[in-house]
């Protein structure tokens, strides 16, 4: 039985009882049954707004203004594979949806430049002013190199990890104006990295705003010690090795 005919037997209690503030809903990209699964979890939810880590700014506004535009916006953010997130759409309701991709070129310049001071005087509130401290640096650098088919340089990964941590300080930022603007409950969709609840977008979260309550719950297609609130195994989507294009000469 695939994941939309189990779903529908299954809730999600921790959103059902007690609704958190912000809910992030982590996914595998290309994994259709994850965006099923979040799907499940907006109908169960049902949130006054939906940030969007795919969607830029502009790109959600349009989408918000007109949703007949959101095949279109969805490729004008970079984006692909539309199809795989129509799911997502279909289950938002009068929800509004909300882009929060950080601009290209801020992510390119993070590589060289100070992540706090292209973020804005917000940058202390999420902790981008803060280096982190050695084994944590390590670690996570570890993780990028891994993440990306130890393809890159080592040496690189920092900033792979820079960026990792603008994009999460940048998506919490638009969860808590979405949570101001609109009240709760909030849904984040974004990547299983960005929902862990050590480093990613609840952290960030918790830093900036105490006092907001978050829930996150990541999509994986097996067992895992990434840390999320709450943990759903989706079948594995088929496709080729993702390691191949990056490793082949």
């Amino acid at each position: 039985m695939r994941l939309a005919a189990v779903l529908t037997l299954l809730a999600f209690p921790a959103l059902a009882q007690q609704t958190p503030d912000i809910v992030i809903l982590g996914e595998v990209h290309d994994n259709p049954d994850a965006h099923l699964g979040q799907a499940e979890a907006l109908t169960t939810l049902q949130p006054t707004a939906v940030v969007f880590e795919m969607l830029t700014a502009a790109e959600g506004t349009r989408v918000d203004a007109d949703r007949a535009l959101t095949a279109e916006a969805w490729q004008a953010s970079g984006w692909r594979d539309f199809p795989l997130y129509a799911p997502i759409f279909d289950a938002l309701g009068d929800a509004r949806i909300v882009g929060a991709a950080a601009p290209r070129d801020a992510v390119r310049a993070v590589y060289d430049q100070d992540p706090a001071a292209l973020f804005g005087e917000d940058a202390r509130r999420y902790g981008l002013d803060t280096p982190l401290d050695a084994d944590q640096q390590t670690l996570r650098e570890a993780q990028q190199y891994e993440a990306h088919c130890q393809a890159m340089p080592l040496e690189a990964m920092a900033g792979m990890v820079a960026v990792q941590r603008y994009r999460d300080a940048v998506f919490a930022r638009a969860a808590l104006a979405a949570l101001k603007a609109y009240g709760p409950p909030i849904a984040v969709i974004a990547g299983n990295g960005h929902a862990r609840t050590d480093w990613g977008i609840p952290a960030m979260i918790a830093r900036a705003a105490p006092d907001v309550s978050t829930h996150a719950i990541g999509f994986v297609e097996s067992a895992t010690d990434t840390p999320f609130d709450e943990t759903r195994i989706v079948p594995t989507a088929e496709r080729d090795d993702p390691c191949k294009t990056l490793t082949s000469n």
